[in-house]
């Protein structure tokens, strides 16, 4: 697997190499919602009522962003989705 952001990683994708990025949530308590964001995927910035809710919105808009990225070649946008139990920041 290889990480979006390294050197390389949109010609890894090209060729069918997975890549992965790291989504950073955040629950924003006062509206009421779960938001995401990546330091990795640019533009990818997200929210959701509930954190099933926020990882279709993450699915859709990291194949958008994909896309965009591999210049619209959508067979190529092969982002690898793991989501990791982790503490959610507050």
């Amino acid at each position: 697997m290889y990480r979006v952001g390294f050197p390389f990683w949109r010609q890894a994708s090209r060729l069918g190499v997975p890549v992965n990025f790291v989504v950073i949530v955040q629950r924003d308590d006062e509206a009421g919602v779960y938001y995401a964001s990546s330091p990795n995927l640019k533009g990818l910035h997200v929210e959701g009522e509930t954190l099933d809710e926020l990882r279709e919105e993450i699915r859709g808009a990291a194949f958008e962003l994909m896309k965009r990225e591999l210049h619209g070649k959508p067979e190529h946008a092969n982002p690898v989705y793991r989501f990791r139990d982790a503490a959610i920041c507050a």
